[in-house]
């Protein structure tokens, strides 16, 4: 009895380390895409902000700055687009994580209910054997 206790606690055991790993491991691949797309995104924004300012500081007169004007305003529609695709990027990232951790969780349930199916038929057949 003892014996089968301490199989299913070790089979147990075994599978939620296995599972730990896998989720960690999982989530820190989700973590790298997700710091590198946003790094991208920030590089590229801040390229495309200090061009802008480099020839911003340029303009001396007020026909420089009329010229400036519409370079701004389209600096700051690329950087809210920009930002909303990065958004989106991110979400999909962590979606495909989030499921990923669901497929696990699913797979674990599922090995540890046929863990337990098996335990139970073998002590019944035990049991049936006995009588």
């Amino acid at each position: 009895m003892f014996e089968q206790f301490n199989s299913q606690v070790l089979a147990f055991g075994k599978n939620f380390a296995d599972a730990a790993f896998k989720a960690q491991t999982v989530a820190l691949e989700s973590f790298e895409k997700i710091a590198d797309i946003q790094l991208k995104t920030l590089e590229n924004r801040m390229t495309a902000t200090q061009a802008f300012f480099t020839e911003a500081l340029e303009a001396r007169d007020f026909e420089g700055f009329k010229a400036v004007l519409p370079k701004s305003v389209s600096l700051v529609k690329e950087s809210t687009e920009k930002l909303y695709s990065t958004g989106q990027e991110v979400f999909g990232v962590s979606l495909k994580a989030s499921e990923a951790f669901g497929q696990m969780a699913k797979t674990n349930y599922e090995v540890a209910n046929d863990n337990f199916v098996k335990q139970a038929d073998a002590v019944k057949k035990a049991a049936t054997a006995a009588k």
